[in-house]
């Protein structure tokens, strides 16, 4: 029997995305096929048509997407009735004692304000993309990454999204979602 698998992702710069491609690829096999679809289009799926539902969020400036918020709500009762998991993506998780979901204060704050109850939560280190960003964020991100001892050299791209970890997920969610 192939399991179906949705992973829905919600981006602000795409390394969400990239995560949750990798996470597909790698649980692409076969007994498990993925979909992998943005949280902006996810209303056109048909959530039953999956046994397993993986949700990746990213965090700018503190907070998820309010597109998360809408997702988790609405679906709060799908999600709780199959095997779910969840990732955060935020530059914090940079630091080892900010990047597992008891220590992530984001990851923590989400679940005190939503019921749902994953299978499994994963926390991510992101990246900080300088070129990409315009004027007025890469100062802002500068200003976060200075007084967070983080890196301030706007010329460069920090990717700190530590790729084993995502693999120790993967390997943790197939333990955990199918039998």
């Amino acid at each position: 029997m192939a399991y179906k698998t949705l992973i829905i992702y919600s981006t602000v710069d795409g390394q969400t995305k990239k995560i949750s491609n990798y996470i597909a690829e790698k649980l692409e096999g076969n007994t498990v096929t993925t979909t992998v679809c943005n949280i902006s289009s996810v209303g056109s799926i048909n959530l039953s048509d999956f046994d397993n539902v993986i949700v990746g969020a990213s965090i700018r400036y503190g907070k998820y997407r309010k597109q998360l918020y809408d997702f988790l709500k609405i679906n709060l009762d799908f999600l709780n009735d199959t095997k779910s998991a969840f990732f955060s993506v935020n530059v914090v998780a940079r630091k080892e004692q900010k990047n597992t979901p008891e220590t992530n204060p984001y990851t923590k704050n989400l679940f005190k304000k939503i019921q749902w109850q994953p299978v499994l939560i994963g926390v991510f280190a992101g990246k900080v993309n300088y070129p990409h960003y315009n004027f007025v964020n890469k100062m802002i991100i500068k200003f976060i990454m200075f007084i967070t001892k983080g890196p301030t050299n706007t010329s460069q791209v920090y990717e700190f999204t530590n790729w084993e970890l995502v693999d120790d997920f993967i390997d943790e969610f197939r333990k955990r979602s199918h039998p």
